[in-house]
């Protein structure tokens, strides 16, 4: 069984509102981190406002909250059945959890500030992201490098083979937009985000996110959790914290992070933890061999117990 969390976009109201009413290993959860950020991060989650929880700097602890809430209630079940842990974006923050390398305290406190830095920088560094959807008869590096003439564009997700995420200045974002429908592209949307992120845009945020991630107390990952930027196993914490330095203003390598899993553990389960279907319906099309399961609800906690 291999774990995944999902990323910023998968929040929504009431997120995880069943779970800390029917188990109190996940009400918990919400309390500690409640406690932990000085805050009532848990009633922003089971409550709204939409608009207030969307916020880069609520979504990031509130996703990883969720995650954590869910497996402190399948840990004692399954935990020795786990044989690996990735995350998209913020949710790799999320494994690094699960895998025992970092209290929920100092993961909540992290990514808090992680969000409060990456919205700080889109403040003062305005950009853009889109989503590139259907297949190109170029590759989206040429695109993004021909785009790059008015200004920064870059790859930032390889979500699937068909569905690539870019980011950069405004108007080489939207220059790349063109280019990628003139190259077959069946749509380019904007995404509805505060900046830049996984582009040199970040840059800025990473003197803070350093520091902050030098402050958690880490331990080494029970279980290998596979890195955005690499799509490596990753098992020692200096490597860890290096790695979610560079996955500030890296592509999020999410093609690859889910074939090697694949490719290690054949014909094994994917488990995405936290809201959504997000990351599930990517393993479809990246690992069909493999089996997958969402477990965010109380009714997917019950059904994961009894696989």
């Amino acid at each position: 069984m291999l774990l995944l969390f999902p990323g910023q976009g998968s929040q929504k109201p009431g997120m995880a509102k069943d779970l800390a009413a029917a188990f109190p290993e996940a009400r918990a959860v919400f309390e500690r981190a409640d406690a932990a950020l000085g805050t009532p991060l848990s009633t922003l989650c089971f409550e709204g406002p939409a608009e207030e929880l969307t916020l880069t700097h609520n979504a990031q602890p509130a996703l990883l909250a969720h995650g954590a809430a869910v497996w402190a209630v399948v840990q004692a079940h399954v935990g020795d059945r786990v044989q690996g842990a990735a995350g998209h974006s913020l949710g790799e923050f999320s494994a690094y959890h699960a895998a025992g390398a970092l209290p929920l305290e100092d993961a909540v406190r992290l990514v808090r500030r992680r969000g409060e830095l990456m919205y700080e920088t889109g403040v003062t560094a305005p950009g853009a992201m889109a989503a590139i959807l259907g297949e190109l008869q170029r590759p989206i590096e040429e695109i993004c490098a021909e785009a790059g003439r008015s200004g920064v564009c870059v790859p930032a997700n390889y979500n699937n083979t068909e569905q690539i995420v870019i980011s950069g200045e405004v108007a080489a974002v939207e220059a790349a937009m063109e280019l990628a429908k003139a190259a077959g592209a069946k749509r380019a949307l904007r995404l509805q985000v505060s900046g830049a992120f996984h582009s040199p845009l970040m840059a800025p945020a990473a003197a803070g996110l350093q520091e902050a991630l030098q402050a958690g107390q880490w331990s080494s990952p029970r279980v290998p959790v596979w890195s955005n930027v690499t799509a490596a196993a990753v098992s020692d914490v200096t490597s860890a914290r290096e790695l979610l330095l560079r996955q500030l203003t890296s592509p999020v390598r999410w093609v690859d992070v889910v074939r090697n899993m694949a490719a290690r553990f054949p014909g094994t389960t994917f488990v995405e933890m936290g809201p959504g279907a997000v990351l599930t319906g990517l393993v479809k099309r990246l690992a069909p061999d493999c089996r997958t399961m969402t477990c965010g609800t109380v009714a997917e906690v019950e059904a994961l117990l009894a696989s």
